[in-house]
């Protein structure tokens, strides 16, 4: 049938055009673009990546913030056949250049400036400290001045040729739901960031259900705060909008005020998003002064919900449709996600139940299966498990067992109705303000440190964030350092939500037997530390 909704984004973005042509599909400041927009641009942009070399399965890379450029991107480099490659804006360039020479970036588009940052200057400083990305042909400024070194937007789109046009045409019709459409990098206990091979298929069948239990449709006006390099504002975000006809409304950095601001202009009725967004647009003082009745529908998640903040999304906000979920990178963004017609104590307590043709498993360390009620570790086995770790069969043999059941290291319980209550991670990682927070990565950047002989990281309860970091450290004999200014280090070392929170000296870590650190006593200790006070 002409409007069913195809297996990869080339024949996505040519439905869109197809079926809602003139209708609105971007809204950034000044600038709207239509469907039939963003299928033009799209393909110049992907004409311009084949003149400028690219064969398909090479890599793009895209460092910037939510904007319309990002969109136009992104389906340039998958209707020229590439694999998109999303960077953290937060990243330093060291951080960055990791992620960019692992996936052999050819072609990176970026920004001039974000939020202070200097992408291009980071990139340079970091290949002057040993940190280079030898693949990298060309990086192209989507907005403000173009570097020495670089190419602006306007520069490159004038590569594309006819000749190159042809091409991309051919790659379009060639186009496949098993062709690989992201590498998207997230991270184990090792500290070493790994990429998750993201094939296009498994995601546009996942966030075909998500927009139907949100019950989207054209005309809607999504608020994407969620930012683009995430599963959450890529594949929650500009993917359902694009199958569903809405309109995708950028929306940069988080901002209470400019938030209901947009809402209340622009009409928005679907925003997705942490529990923190909610909880800090409830609790705002001036929140009865701005009119946010077009709001409709949600999906948050990322973080525990309070029942109180469901309710109050409906009540205060004015939504009608609350749902959460439960996903990660390697289940292609989503595993398991509420209906639409379930009520704000499920919603609230639970994250759902497994997708359509998706199985769920809780087990015990021993791998048996676990009763009804009893907490364990989550699997996950069906069409939306990830083939594997960019390069890395290892690390994909651990996550993924001979039967093809994920282990998420997510512990989880399950009642009756398959529902699943995300309790607590077996692995180290933890979740501030909707971010995905690993320690050993944040202990191998602080164990750099002069005065820092030994540091571990644990995740600390916050009222605001869900999470923040805690670390103890041992000094090294270079002398103690001092909070403030360790904290100041950090921050010129590493993206903002990595940063810990506190920092304690101490005299040494406790260790178990094999000389692992014990991070349940480490948590322990801290919960006495903020429980006494000590900040």
């Amino acid at each position: 049938m002409p409007g069913a909704i195809p297996d990869n984004y080339p024949d996505l973005v040519d439905r869109a055009a197809e079926l809602f042509g003139e209708s609105e599909a971007v809204r950034d400041g000044d600038m709207s673009l239509s469907f039939a927009d963003i299928k033009r641009l799209s393909d110049e942009c992907a004409a311009a990546l084949v003149a400028s070399g690219l064969e398909p399965g090479e890599t793009v890379g895209i460092w910037a913030p939510n904007a319309w450029e990002w969109v136009i991107s992104s389906m340039g480099t998958l209707r020229a056949g590439g694999v998109l490659v999303p960077v953290n804006t937060r990243f330093k360039g060291r951080e960055a250049a990791f992620v960019l020479s692992k996936s052999k970036i050819k072609v990176l588009f970026t920004v001039a400036g974000f939020l202070g940052y200097d992408y291009v200057k980071d990139l340079h400083e970091a290949a002057d400290g040993g940190h280079s990305v030898p693949s990298l042909a060309d990086v192209v400024v989507l907005r403000g001045d173009a570097p020495t070194g670089t190419i602006s937007y306007t520069e490159f789109a004038a590569r594309a040729t006819p000749k190159a046009a042809d091409e991309v045409a051919c790659r379009c019709a060639a186009a496949s739901g098993e062709d690989l459409g992201l590498v998207m990098f997230t991270s184990g206990t090792t500290g070493l960031p790994k990429g998750v091979l993201v094939h296009q298929a498994p995601v546009l069948r996942n966030f075909a259900q998500y927009a139907a239990e949100l019950g989207m449709r054209q005309g809607d006006r999504m608020l994407v705060v969620n930012p683009f390099f995430h599963a959450f504002g890529f594949s929650a975000g500009i993917t359902p909008c694009i199958m569903q006809g809405a309109t995708i409304h950028p929306h940069p950095v988080f901002d209470v005020q400019s938030v209901l601001q947009r809402v209340q202009d622009e009409k928005i009725t679907i925003l997705p998003g942490p529990p923190a967004i909610f909880q800090s647009l409830i609790n705002f003082a001036g929140l009865d002064d701005y009119d946010t009745s077009s709001l409709r529908s949600s999906l948050t998640g990322a973080a525990a919900i309070p029942v109180e903040t469901v309710v109050a999304m409906r009540e205060r906000l004015g939504f009608k449709t609350v749902l959460t979920g439960y996903g990660m990178t390697e289940t292609h963004g989503l595993a398991a996600i509420c209906a639409s017609d379930d009520p704000p104590e499920l919603v609230a307590t639970t994250s759902g139940r497994a997708l359509d043709g998706v199985e769920l498993r809780i087990i015990d360390d021993e791998g048996r299966d676990l009763p009804i009620g009893q907490p364990g570790e989550i699997l996950v086995r069906g069409y939306n498990v990830m083939q594997g770790y960019l390069d890395d069969p290892v690390a994909t043999a651990e996550a993924i067992d001979e039967d093809g059941w994920l282990h998420t290291g997510d512990i989880c319980v399950m009642n009756e109705q398959g529902y699943i209550d995300v309790t607590d991670r077996k692995k180290d990682m933890f979740i501030s303000g909707g971010f995905n927070v690993y320690p050993a990565e944040i202990e191998k950047v602080m164990a750099e440190h002069p005065q820092i002989g030994q540091v571990a990281v644990v995740g600390v309860p916050d009222e605001r964030l869900g999470e923040v970091g805690a670390a103890f450290v041992v000094p090294s004999p270079a002398g103690v350092p001092e909070a403030d200014a360790l904290r100041a280090w950090c921050r010129a070392q590493m993206a903002n939500y990595r940063v810990p929170r506190y920092f304690w000296n101490v005299e040494a870590l406790p260790l178990n037997p094999s000389n692992k650190v014990l991070k349940n006593e480490l948590r322990e200790q801290a919960a006495n530390r903020l429980g006494a006070g000590l900040r």
